[in-house]
């Protein structure tokens, strides 16, 4: 069982940046992505950004050129840094575990962390 504990979320305004951290313990090296999730009040979870072992990454449209997802293999942890943040970013962000083939191949979530956006 994978678990996943984000970090690193809070308030900002409009134009501000962020960095999510998220430590992934029993980490499967060869078989797993990583990616992340956001659910805002009244909305369903849609698919951020997503990561795989080997380094290949999955953008949604919406955060195309302003968020970059990586990862530090030695730690275990996957980041997520959102710049030019807009207030329609704010959202609960999770962490996720699975095998990636598309955004609802995830099986292990973390908890979530918020990230407010003001204007």
């Amino acid at each position: 069982q994978v678990q996943l504990v984000e970090s690193g979320g809070g308030s900002v305004q409009a134009g501000g940046s962020l960095r999510l951290s998220c430590a992934a313990s029993a980490y499967s090296y060869a078989s797993y992505c990583l990616g992340w999730f956001r659910q805002a009040p009244g909305k369903e979870r849609e698919g951020v950004a997503r990561i795989f072992r080997y380094g290949y990454t999955v953008y949604a449209d919406s955060v195309k050129g302003r968020f970059t997802i990586s990862q530090d293999n030695t730690k275990n942890t996957v980041y997520l840094q959102m710049n030019s943040l807009k207030p329609e970013d704010t959202a609960m962000y999770y962490c996720a575990a699975g095998a990636g083939r598309t955004w609802l191949d995830f099986t292990n979530w973390g908890q979530g962390t918020q990230v407010t956006v003001s204007s």
